[in-house]
């Protein structure tokens, strides 16, 4: 009888963290799935629209959601334990927004995202003197083939070498520190707070540029920019609740979806194949990105 109550919680327990880790995988499909329609938007605005009026629209929509949501739920919420730290956090975000948008205009779409993708890559390579972390000589090899997948993709040999690589490349280093700043704040503010911070300098900094910038947008214009907004802030909602559903060794790996949609959207919206390097460079980064996420969790085990 005893042995029965044992094995009965633990099959239970194990159906339950399948069940889980099926969630949070799905959420985060969802999520990769929201932030390249997010992406394909922004680009046909940008076509008509200043850089910081699209990012505008993407930042507020966001924030009055935020606003709303906590307004209802729990206005004390607004309040943060470090909130210079989540300006900071706010303000990486802006950067990267900006970067990637202007990017968005310039690049071929799937270029963009699989350049973007480095971003785990450059994640680890930061937690060494921003967390304090060890990375061993099989991670370091990691890093160093994600770089190498990055670098065939925008290389000579590519043929997209130009000045507006370096767009990409600055907003995955900006969301890598977004990312590392981020884990700081998982400790001292609820999620809901730093959901609250995360479109707060975006919204004022370009709402300071609007009257500069501003040009008048029609009735389906301004409905893509209401939906690139509302596209913003449920993304972020998603994720969330991906790594609330599962750890994050289960659902990082999906992140990488984002280039099945992008080369989806590049092909079926934008009319773009993408080039041989850029697919070689893009599993490259993948592995990479995979690799680094299997030797962090064995890290974690042997910890």
């Amino acid at each position: 009888m005893d042995s029965l109550e044992r094995v009965v919680p633990s099959a239970v327990t194990a159906a339950e963290a399948r069940r889980s880790a099926r969630a949070g995988i799905a959420w985060m499909v969802f999520a990769t799935l929201l932030f390249v329609t997010q992406d394909a938007v922004a680009r046909v605005l940008v076509k008509s629209f200043p850089v910081a009026e699209v990012a505008w629209a993407r930042f507020a929509v966001h924030f009055a959601i935020a606003a709303v949501l906590l307004g209802l739920r729990s206005p004390r919420l607004m309040v943060s334990a470090r909130p210079g730290l989540q300006l900071v956090r706010s303000g990486l975000l802006l950067s990267v927004t900006l970067l990637s948008t202007t990017a968005l205009g310039i690049l071929p779409f799937v270029d963009l995202a699989a350049i973007v993708n480095v971003t785990p890559v450059l994640v680890t390579l930061l937690s060494i003197p921003m967390l304090g972390e060890k990375v061993g000589w099989r991670r370091g090899l990691a890093v160093a083939a994600g770089f190498a997948g990055a670098m065939l993709i925008v290389g000579p040999a590519s043929g997209v070498f130009q000045w507006a690589v370096l767009l990409p490349l600055a907003s995955a280093t900006a969301y890598a520190f977004y990312q590392i700043v981020t884990r700081q704040l998982q400790a001292s503010d609820p999620t809901l707070t730093t959901f609250f911070y995360t479109s707060s300098v975006g919204t004022l900094v370009c709402s300071a540029a609007l009257p500069f910038v501003w040009v008048t947008p029609d009735l389906v214009s301004a409905a893509m920019m209401a939906m690139l907004g509302g596209l913003g802030a449920f993304s972020h909602f998603c994720m969330i609740r991906a790594f609330t559903a599962a750890p994050a060794a289960t659902v990082a790996p999906f992140n990488y979806t984002t280039l099945v949609w992008a080369a989806l959207c590049a092909v079926i919206l934008f009319g773009e194949v993408p080039a041989a390097t850029t697919i070689a460079g893009a599993l490259m980064i993948v592995a990479s990105g995979v690799y680094i996420v299997y030797r962090e969790q064995r890290r974690v085990r042997a910890g």
